[in-house]
């Protein structure tokens, strides 16, 4: 096996052609060694190229300390001879190699020894409390030196297979799911030596007005400036990741390691996606316009319905537009499988899920999916058990990936045939969807990745616990999700753009800079493209003005939530609600206390004509200021008062939508006409569930792809730009279609 791999215009290019790269994850430690051979076969009878694998440090090394990569103590540490044999069988190689793995390993896949030598890498957080993970402090001396003794050991087993020497290695992981334990836990990293590091990047003085004191341990308590130094530590923490995660790329390198590195972005739980942007806000500084470094999705959604589709296509677009020109949108954990996970029937995944969550995402620029788990297999004995309950390595028992196309035993699933048809569908249309782009209409999803700062909070603190309530509950799709739903579902086709790299495009987060490395963000030009935004009452000053320029100057902008009228830190800051002339006159909120109750109700009143009246969760009243011209399109029942209105500012105009009105599609598409922006592909079906979209190649190649994540079939006429797309399509209940146009 030979070749040449690089990443290229948001392409994944073999030997110089652009591809689609289709694993699956089998974990050779949890398989006897005579099963290998088998479960590759099964890969390739699936349609797979690519094998993952994760290679725990915890499994390979030793209880005396030593190294075992050959299978001198047991057959099943050849990770060699499990490399040799995929390439023999002609898959390559997606390495994992972490330090952490997670993958319901113990200790999260790091050997015991590293906590029992290094209690301090454990790390504490708010008033000192130590992590309820098994989190360690990733850049303190001790850690990196132990991981990088891991990397010198693993990592030239890897370089000699790599694909561009004969071997099947095509890309290399670093770490795994790097500040998932701080977020989940709400232990930010506040050991003494990340605390000296904070208050050397901060200074002396910006130290003691946060906190009152001169120590940096007074960080722990939560601070004096409640707000602003709950920013700073997360503005930090992604400094302490990027850097981290730099020094294991730095490492890699060194060891000759040349393929693609990659980054695991998580953030997905209980089926949904929309806190997925946490993990990106965290890790994006740490592969933004990296040289030969991408980053994947860690993706785990259930059934895709109408619930969460706008979840998949919002994280999909976040990714991308996070992206460098060059770095391909890919996923690195693609749930695949029945979603029984814990063997109690609490949860089914039809097969068709995996086709629908395929697509879409390939139909948005994805490059790379690797179906996590692709085979079970059986937990190994570890040589000294912890008192912990169990004697294996991992904590699911004797059996793991009972869920997976492949169960432990080796027989294939209901969801193995899913994911052998999907892939076969896609290689048919490779050279459209692997060299294509999604198609879009006229308008860009604004993605603030400060309003992902929500992670941390310390749990005295009512201020920060308001802000942070308010900022989950208006940002990315907006409150309910209301602004996501209605835009996936009416049929708009849509990237995303980095608001905070167009507003500060030199700013760290823009750059990627870290303390051994600067990247550059890829900043796009938007003309007068809308611009749809949700966002609560805290927005940066920078995104603030930038939004307020994009309207003055002729663009356009829809805007959803409340008017913003505060910075990160807290301090006032009202720059967009000036430029659009509105100020806020109250908010009436949905609820019944003992003593009242009042349900919020909305009535257009104004160029959508009537509309029958519907409820609301909240509504903000609007007041215009009499700088700019205003018309008024819905109005509070109760108080008569506008709560959306149209506003002519500048050259521009603004959509803002104070109230979450219910995604009626009609009402939607008529909303974003306001602003002249209407969706190019059109279907005719007489009830929701419809999502189509279309690729497109440089060389004018299109495919189209529509999927139905309703339960009933739909059928439906579609017209891309006003010319039918041949016949109605029919589509069963979570159906889909995929074919050139």
């Amino acid at each position: 096996m030979t070749g040449d791999i690089r990443l290229a215009r948001r392409r994944i290019e073999i030997d110089g052609e652009p591809r689609l790269v289709l694993a699956g994850e089998v974990h050779y430690f949890r398989l006897a060694r005579h099963e290998w051979e088998h479960r590759l076969e099964q890969a390739l009878r699936a349609g797979l190229d690519t094998i993952a694998t994760y290679i725990p440090w915890i499994w390979h090394e030793l209880p005396d300390g030593s190294i075992d990569l050959t299978g001198e103590s047991v057959p099943e540490r050849d990770v060699a001879g499990f490399l040799d044999l995929c390439a023999e069988r002609g898959l390559r190689v997606f390495a994992r190699p972490g330090p952490f793995v997670m993958a319901e390993l113990k200790n999260e896949g790091i050997p015991y020894r590293i906590r029992r030598e290094h209690p301090h890498l454990v790390p504490v957080g708010w008033d000192g409390a130590p992590a309820p993970t098994r989190d360690l402090d990733y850049l303190h001396p001790d850690f990196l030196a132990e991981a990088e003794a891991w990397y010198d050991r693993i990592l030239p087993v890897l370089a000699p297979r790599q694909l561009h020497r004969g071997g099947p290695v095509t890309a290399v992981q670093i770490d795994n799911e790097v500040g998932m334990l701080a977020w989940v836990s709400n232990t930010p990293h506040l050991t003494d030596d990340a605390l000296a590091a904070f208050a050397e990047r901060v200074g002396a003085d910006r130290l003691r007005s946060l906190t009152g004191s001169d120590d940096p341990a007074a960080v722990r308590g939560g601070g004096l400036d409640v707000l602003a130094l709950h920013h700073e530590l997360g503005l930090f923490a992604r400094h302490r990741f990027a850097g981290y995660l730099d020094r294991l790329a730095a490492s890699a390198r060194r060891h000759g390691i040349e393929v693609p590195l990659a980054v695991n972005v998580h953030g997905t739980g209980g089926g949904r996606g929309t806190t997925y942007p946490i993990g990106v806000s965290q890790l994006a500084q740490a592969y933004r316009g990296r040289d030969g470094v991408f980053a994947g999705s860690d993706y785990y959604l259930g059934e895709l319905t109408v619930t969460n589709i706008a979840d998949l296509y919002l994280s999909n677009a976040i990714m991308t537009a996070v992206n460098g020109p060059d770095q391909p949108m890919t996923s690195l954990e693609f749930e695949a499988g029945t979603g029984n996970y814990g063997e109690d029937l609490s949860a089914l995944n039809s097969p068709e899920s995996a086709e629908l969550k395929t697509l879409l995402t390939v139909a948005q620029g994805g490059r790379l999916i690797n179906y996590y788990l692709f085979a079970g297999g059986r937990n190994p004995r570890i040589e000294v058990p912890e008192p912990d309950g169990t004697e294996r390595i991992a904590f699911t028992g004797e059996r793991h990936g009972f869920a997976a196309p492949v169960d432990p035993e080796g027989e294939e699933t209901v969801a193995y045939g899913a994911i052998s048809s999907i892939a076969a569908e896609l290689r048919a249309l490779e050279p459209v969807l692997a060299a294509g782009e999604e198609e879009h209409d006229d308008l860009v999803f604004g993605f603030v990745a400060d309003h992902y700062l929500t992670e941390y909070r310390h749990p005295a603190s009512a201020e920060r616990a308001e802000q942070a309530m308010d900022t989950e509950r208006h940002r990315g799709a907006g409150f309910r999700d209301v602004l996501g739903r209605a835009l996936v579902l009416s049929g708009f086709r849509f990237g995303a753009v980095d608001l905070q790299a167009l507003a500060s495009p030199q700013s760290e987060w823009a750059t990627g800079a870290s303390d051994v490395h600067a990247g550059a963000a890829w900043v796009p030009e938007l003309g007068d493209t809308a611009i749809v935004l949700s966002t609560g009452r805290t927005l940066g000053a920078a995104v603030q003005r930038y939004l307020a320029d994009h309207v003055l100057s002729g663009g356009r902008l829809v805007l959803t939530g409340l008017l913003p009228d505060r910075d990160d830190d807290g301090q006032p800051c009202s720059v967009l609600a000036d430029a659009l002339g509105l100020r806020s006159a109250g908010i009436r909120v949905d609820a019944v206390t003992p003593d009242s109750e009042y349900w919020p109700t909305v009535r257009s009143t104004g160029p959508l004509g009537p509309l029958p009246d519907v409820r609301v969760g909240s509504a903000q009243l609007l007041e215009a200021t009499g700088t700019t011209e205003v018309a008024t399109v819905f109005t509070e029942f109760e108080s008569e008062a506008p709560c959306a209105v149209l506003v002519r500012a500048g050259a521009g105009r603004a959509l803002v939508l104070g109230c979450d009105y219910p995604v009626h599609l009609d009402t939607w598409r008529a909303l974003l006409a306001l602003v002249d922006v209407r969706p190019g592909l059109t279907a005719d079906a007489a009830r929701p569930g419809l999502v189509a979209t279309t690729v497109a190649t440089p060389s004018g190649e299109r495919a189209l792809v529509a999927l139905n994540v309703a339960p009933y079939p739909l059928e439906a006429r579609l017209s891309l730009d006003g010319e039918a797309l041949g016949d109605p399509v029919h589509l069963p209940a979570f159906g889909h279609l995929l074919r050139r146009v």
